[in-house]
């Protein structure tokens, strides 16, 4: 329990006095009623005594009492009823809260810091008040009348025989059968007679004769003169008298505030009532009753007989408690006792001490020996019951039986002289006098008594008052009997069915038990009686139940260890019973300090359910901010409540929410406490939305906020935006240059101010997320933004808009009308500005109505109730709000300092800055085809649109891919008309031509500078051409594109960056990109091969220069899915600086070479070097193209797009080459010879291999036409027109080698070698010779030497056989060289030379003559290489015999 002002042994003795009734005369009321008080309150401040008062115990020893205090009330005739009793404690209750201001204790208990009020005044106010408003009744005397004061006037006519009146009147109403009420301890009442003296107005000399008459009448001893209002109401106000009634009249003057405004019972203000402090007239309208005046009065507490008292007091909703601070307006303008000076003060002190020693006293001693006179001689004992007390004790005890035996005897009555009940009154009074150990033997005497009658209602009593006489008794001789007290408890509560006297011994005894530290039995006494089910329904069972609950919750935190959680969950219980009870604060209360130990344990039911209590008990009681915070907590917690729970949560949060802003209609909107807003994942978008596609026009892919942010994608956009940069900037990034970014998100780089283009809109993405398991509803759903307007004039009239009403002037808003998120569902709002004025916009956050949806809703937000809402949902109810947006920027980690500390940089997505226009353009592919054969060439068109008010210019694409695409040469004449004007719709310039000219090749040249290659430029960036290099406001340019499919199959990402600038130039921002992604998907066509040889034979050669075979392999490796019936070659074609095809060599009758699926066809081309005019000057970039026909119609395949996308091969092919690591530098000299050598044996020849490919797609037939290129380096390798796997080596075992110093071989490889010199033997394939003639054939043999090398090289010919093995000797056949064994010349660049051999045979035979080993070295190197040519090519000669 909470700590008392009080202890407990000041506690008992103060609620246990000796009663006193006081009858006054009407005038005598009169007199004391000018200081707005009744005779009975004007004695109240003084009733205590300040000094010890002795008496005598029966046994005549002296009994010493100390702070005894008397209870001096009116007489009232009508026992006070139970509702009018609950009304007062229950106003008693409310009328005491907590101080303002009071600290609270800290109670550390375990991790819990609590702070606990360490007193409870209202349960002491309720303590007190209860038990001063018992009701007296037959089976106690405690509360009994001992005395009665007649109180009359000096200024009445007879007051001697207005005394007569006032005794006949008080012997009639306690010895007259009507009155049942009040009780009198004994029939020979004491009777005090005062006389009230008015000195202000009265006759001095009367009253001293008047009191001396009734002094020979009544004796000394019961009677007193008391003198009062010394001074004239009127100087009141003059000086300031201390007003000790006020404490005592607060407590009471509830009873008479206005009856409950709309209760069900009505407590007459009955104007003469004892504690009335208005009716200041009380003695002008009064009732005669029996020709007597009113002056003992209905009770105060007593109902008013209007209503009607069956209602039960139950329901909260009834109660309109007054708080307490309307009571004390009501008190303040009365002044207590105005006519008092300190004086009479002391004359009413003197007066009770005169009283209590010379009447009451005397009279309480003489009734204690009666009694125990009367009770010794009934009982014939011959002590005294005081010394026979231990025999009775010692003496064999009789087992008291259980209570469970006893019948119920409940109702047995006892008559007044019944000695039981002489015992029981002695018991009493030695119990008010402060003689316990008297009182202690009379109770247990008169336990048993009842006991044994089985009189269990005097039964409990007497136990009830045993117990607390033996705990008060002085020394404390024995220990205190709680089981007496339980006993009285469980008697009064199921026997004798009376509760109230079960909250007394309750009340009395936990009191006792929390003074010995006894907590935890205190704590369940007090439970016990707060868990009675239907005993005493109603407001008073919660008020009492609430107020005990709260005191063993006390009990539980104040035991040595504290425990808390008992604690707060019997305060929880504590303020459901307030609450019900309709004291609204005290149930706030508890629940706030309950809250303390279940906030952030994780216990989140039972933090919902207490949130949800304050929240609305707070709005209940006006609080409306704490109301809201607590709801909020509600909200914002991820909830695990059920979802019908969590809607009523979300709508009782809307309804008071709704309430508190409706009391400041005008103030800031308020903070929503949902949907969650995830702040770092907001994104913006600058420009427009994209446009879908329209038939056979597909837009531009761009950016929009649709596509995922990938990392890998957006640094290749920045890198081919770069190079575009870098290109139009003459090979230099700017210093200040960015990228731009049209999409801002948690990714990108947000340090800078973005820069957003007037009247463009920007769209804001606002991630949202539901943590209910209710669908939330936001309507008129906006931007809440903040504008500067930057003027040139150098003016900054800021300008601030929170929502925008009308035609914005600077700022357009898109207003969403409803947004749905349903439950636990996260979702993205976009919302859009339009800004109309240059200047700083600064995006605060968004605004909303926050609703729930009415009815019951299916999950997809379909099947709304119809016609409640214009929209498609029903709104319940919403309360307009706004919710921030802020984003933490990026963590610094740079310098030491950032690493060291926490830091944050800016995060300025949501602050764009407004610049002036710029041109816009849109990009539109028209038959952009979405699937291709590898190599296939399609024709497109690409329109340009200007949608803004400037012009543009600058145009230029940017790819990774150069080779997928041309937009045509620099030249007219190299790009085809439009596409009627060939045969076939063919994309390439065509030209048709004679059948004869077929197997010769048709020459043609071209310089890659035409098709936008040039040396060192980037080949990626393309500019388009436009004409005029400008496009205007609202223009729009289609140019054709063609495309080629990737080499590769599969699905293909190509990107393209269109860059453009304004032709006005703008300081903010240079230039502006579109962005454009095409996916195309390459399927298989065909697989194309070369090899490239020295051709042998040099006979028809023509000046200087071999030349060459070059066998191409086509192998059609299509698979039917696209529907492709067969391939047929067209055309073969070279392009080359140096080489030219001259004819097709192996063209049978076969005309069309046609290759169905998984056919392969060989080709052989013969191929010479250009003429000297042909091949110019090598800085010209002059590329001689030479076409071999296998159809009717030649496709000019030096023009565009053929030549085109050649050269972005080669160009592409190169840049890769490029990119593979170069070899160190070793010795110079050596490095050149190696060079030297290397260049012999390197072509730069390039095969375009053009195709027809015959579709059959829905019936109809397609004819689908494409290249592909095969680049020739180097002679004897085979080179593929697409690139070669590399095949994953097979697992080796690893090796240990220790590292030898390894140079980079310098040696040549073979074939480099063999091709430093090429040999070739002329001799007639057969000879005829007759051997019978002459025995040795000769035969004459020409050798040609000739340099492939562009330097001098020395020649070493060795004509001996190499004689390695015997099988070496047979393949050669028999025969020799006849003269010189060896030659040494030396060959000048590419020149030839021939040697006249001879070789001697002497039998007929097959002979092989490639016997001559070639060794070569280049004339300034010592080196010598051999040449190994005539090992691969064997010479044959058949020698016959005629």
């Amino acid at each position: 329990m909470a700590q008392c002002v009080q202890s407990v042994q000041e506690l008992i003795p103060d609620s246990f006095v000796p009663c006193v009734a006081a009858l006054c005369s009407d005038e005598a009321e009169r007199l004391t009623r000018r200081n707005h008080l009744s005779f009975a309150e004007l004695l109240k401040p003084f009733s205590r005594l300040t000094s010890e008062v002795h008496m005598r115990d029966p046994n005549n020893q002296l009994h010493i009492i100390k702070n005894l205090k008397i209870a001096v009330s009116n007489i009232i005739t009508q026992p006070p009823q139970p509702g009018a009793i609950r009304k007062l404690l229950n106003d008693v209750v409310s009328a005491s809260q907590p101080a303002e201001g009071l600290v609270a204790n800290v109670i550390t208990a375990g991790d819990y810091d609590l702070n606990i009020s360490a007193t409870t005044p209202w349960f002491e106010s309720y303590r007190e008040t209860f038990l001063q408003s018992m009701p007296a009744s037959d089976h106690e005397f405690l509360n009994h009348y001992l005395a009665c004061m007649l109180v009359a006037s000096s200024s009445e006519a007879e007051p001697v025989e207005q005394f007569s009146k006032l005794s006949q009147e008080q012997h009639r109403i306690q010895h007259n059968s009507d009155y049942s009420y009040p009780k009198w301890f004994i029939p020979n009442t004491l009777k005090y007679y005062v006389l009230l003296h008015d000195v202000s107005a009265g006759d001095e000399q009367r009253a001293d004769s008047v009191y001396e008459e009734m002094k020979q009448k009544y004796g000394t001893q019961c009677c007193y003169l008391l003198k009062i209002n010394s001074r004239t109401s009127n100087r009141a106000s003059d000086e300031q008298i201390p007003d000790p009634w006020s404490q005592y009249l607060q407590k009471n003057s509830i009873q008479n505030q206005e009856s409950y405004e709309d209760g069900p019972y009505a407590i007459t203000a009955n104007k003469n009532s004892d504690s009335n402090l208005f009716s200041l007239d009380g003695l002008d309208n009064e009732v005669k009753v029996d020709g007597l005046p009113n002056n003992f009065r209905t009770h105060s507490l007593q109902l008013d007989q209007s209503s009607d008292p069956s209602n039960s007091f139950d329901g909260p909703d009834h109660v309109k408690s007054s708080s307490s601070h309307e009571t004390k307006k009501t008190n303040t303008g009365i002044i207590h006792g105005a006519c008092l000076t300190l004086t009479d003060h002391d004359r009413i002190r003197q007066f009770i001490q005169e009283f209590t020693f010379r009447g009451l006293l005397p009279h309480i001693e003489k009734t204690i020996r009666q009694l125990n006179d009367q009770l010794i001689s009934r009982k014939g004992l011959s002590r005294s019951l005081f010394s026979a007390t231990k025999k009775w004790f010692s003496g064999s005890k009789v087992p008291e039986k259980s209570i469970n035996e006893l019948k119920n005897t409940s109702g047995l009555l006892y008559p007044p002289e019944a000695p039981e009940l002489q015992i029981r009154k002695m018991a009493d009074l030695c119990f008010l006098v402060q003689h316990y150990d008297l009182a202690y033997s009379c109770y247990h005497t008169a336990k048993k008594d009842f006991l044994n009658d089985q009189a269990m209602l005097y039964a409990a009593g007497a136990l009830e008052m045993a117990a607390v006489s033996a705990f008060l008794q002085p020394g404390a001789p024995r220990p205190y009997p709680a089981h007496y007290m339980d006993t009285a408890i469980q008697t009064y509560r199921d026997i004798c069915k009376n509760m109230v006297l079960a909250e007394r011994c309750v009340l009395l005894s936990a009191e006792i038990l929390k003074s010995q530290s006894k907590y935890s039995e205190a704590a369940a006494l007090l439970i016990r009686l707060t868990s009675e089910q239907n005993t005493w329904k109603g407001m008073d069972s919660d008020l009492r139940s609430a107020l005990l609950l709260e005191q063993a919750a006390h009990c539980f935190i104040n035991m040595k260890s504290p425990m808390v959680r008992k604690y707060a969950f019997h305060m929880i219980l504590a303020g459901h019973r307030f609450s019900k009870a309709g004291q609204k604060k005290h149930a706030l209360r508890c629940y706030c300090q309950a809250m303390q130990v279940y906030k952030g344990k994780g216990w989140s039911l039972a933090e919902d359910h207490i949130n949800f209590t304050i929240g609305r008990q707070s709005y209940t009681l006006r609080q409306l901010d704490n109301a809201v915070s607590a709801f909020r907590h509600i909200l914002i917690n991820e909830s695990k409540q059920s979802a019908p729970q969590q809607g009523a949560f979300l709508r009782e949060y809307l309804y008071v929410y709704k309430n508190v802003s409706q009391l400041s209609p005008d103030g800031p909107l308020p903070q929503l406490p949902l949907p969650y807003i995830n702040s770092s994942a907001t994104r913006l978008f600058f420009g427009h939305d994209r446009r879908p596609a329209d038939g056979e026009k597909q837009a531009a892919t761009h950016i929009s906020l649709d596509q995922e942010y990938d990392s890998e994608s957006s640094q290749q956009w920045r890198e081919l935006e770069e190079q575009v940069v870098a290109v139009v900037n003459k090979g230099v990034i700017p210093s200040n240059f960015h990228p731009i970014q049209y999409c801002l998100n948690s990714y990108s780089d947000n340090s800078r101010f973005p820069l957003a283009v007037v009247e463009e809109p920007i769209t804001v993405e606002v991630a949202f997320r539901n943590p209910l398991k209710v669908p939330l509803l936001l309507t008129d759903l906006s931007l809440l933004w903040k504008f500067q307007p930057k003027d040139f004039s150098g003016m900054d009239n800021e300008e601030v808009k929170e929502l925008v009403t009308g035609e914005p002037k600077m700022i357009g808003t898109e207003v969403v009308s409803e947004f749905l998120i349903n439950s636990e569902e996260s979702k993205v709002a976009r919302l859009k500005l339009f800004p109309h004025h240059i200047g700083e916009l600064h995006i605060l956050g968004v605004v909303y109505n926050l609703g729930t949806i009415q009815g019951s809703v299916t999950v997809d937000g379909i099947g709304a109730l119809p016609g409640c809402h214009t929209g498609k949902y029903s709104s319940s109810m919403s309360v307009r709000g706004r919710q921030d947006l802020e984003i933490q920027g990026p963590r610094l980690n740079n310098t030491k300092e950032e690493k060291t500390s926490i830091k944050y940089g800016p995060d300025r997505r949501l602050d764009p800055i407004i610049t002036e226009e710029m041109p816009l353009l849109e990009v539109f592919f028209i038959h952009f085809p979405t699937g291709l054969l590898c190599g296939e060439i399609r024709k497109a068109y690409v329109e340009f649109v200007n949608v803004s008010k400037c012009p543009l210019t600058g145009l230029k694409v940017v790819s990774k891919r150069p080779e997928f695409f041309t937009f045509g040469g620099n030249t007219a004449v190299l790009t085809p008309l439009s596409p009627s004007a060939s045969e076939n719709c063919s994309a390439y310039k065509t030209v048709v031509t004679e059948s004869t000219s077929m197997c010769t090749a048709l020459i043609s040249s071209a310089s890659s500078l035409d098709f936008g290659i040039g040396i060192g430029s980037q080949p990626e960036v393309i500019p388009v051409p436009l004409p005029d290099t400008v496009l205007l406001p609202g223009a729009s340019v289609q140019l054709p594109m063609w495309l080629r499919g990737p080499d590769e199959e599969g699905v293909h990402e190509i990107n393209f960056l269109f860059y453009y600038e304004s032709v006005k130039k703008q300081p903010k921002i240079r230039h502006r990109i579109l962005r454009h992604t095409a996916v195309i998907c390459t399927s298989r066509s065909l697989n194309v091969r070369a090899t490239v040889c020295r051709s042998n034979s040099l006979e028809d050669e023509e000046g200087r220069g071999g030349n060459m075979l070059v066998f191409v392999d086509v192998e059609n490796i299509n698979t039917s899915e696209a529907g492709v019936k067969e391939f047929h070659i067209v055309q073969v074609s070279s392009s080359s600086k140096h080489w030219k095809l001259q004819k097709s060599v192996n063209l049978s009758e076969n005309k069309d070479a046609k290759l169905a699926s998984r056919e392969k066809g060989k080709f052989c081309f013969k191929a010479v070097r250009c003429k000297e005019k042909e091949a110019v000057t090598q800085s010209s970039e002059k590329y001689t193209f030479a076409d071999i026909i296998f159809g009717n119609e030649q496709i000019v395949s030096s023009a565009s797009p053929c030549a085109d996308f050649f050269h972005r091969s080669l160009s592409s092919e190169l840049k890769k080459s490029r990119a593979q690591p170069s070899v160190h530098k070793v010795k110079q000299s050596l490095e050149d010879a190696v060079r030297v050598i290397q260049k012999c044996s390197e072509v730069d020849l390039n095969i375009v291999i053009l195709w027809k490919a015959y579709v059959v797609e829905d019936s109809k037939q397609l004819i689908l036409e494409g290249q592909h290129h095969v680049i020739l380096h180097t002679i004897g390798k085979e080179a593929f027109s697409y690139p070669q796997k590399q095949e994953p080596p097979e697992m080796e075992l690893l090796k240990f080698v220790r590292p030898e110093n390894t140079t980079v071989s310098s040696r040549p490889s073979v074939e480099q070698l063999s091709s430093l010199i090429k040999t070739s033997l002329h001799y007639p394939e057969s000879f005829n010779h007759p051997f019978h003639q002459k025995s040795l054939c000769f035969v004459p043999v020409t050798l040609l030497l000739s340099n492939c090398s562009k330097a001098d090289v020395d020649v070493i010919v060795d004509l001996r056989h190499k004689t390695t093995s015997p099988e070496a000797l047979e393949i050669h056949g028999s025969f020799t060289w006849l003269g010189q064994t060896q030659y040494k010349l030396q060959l000048k660049s590419q020149e030839i030379h021939s040697l006249q051999l001879k070789a001697c045979f002497v039998h007929t035979g097959v002979y092989n003559l490639g016997t001559p080993r070639v060794f070569a070295k280049l004339s300034d190197q010592v080196t010598v290489f051999e040449t190994n040519q005539q090992n691969s090519m064997p010479a044959l000669i058949i020698i016959n015999n005629v």
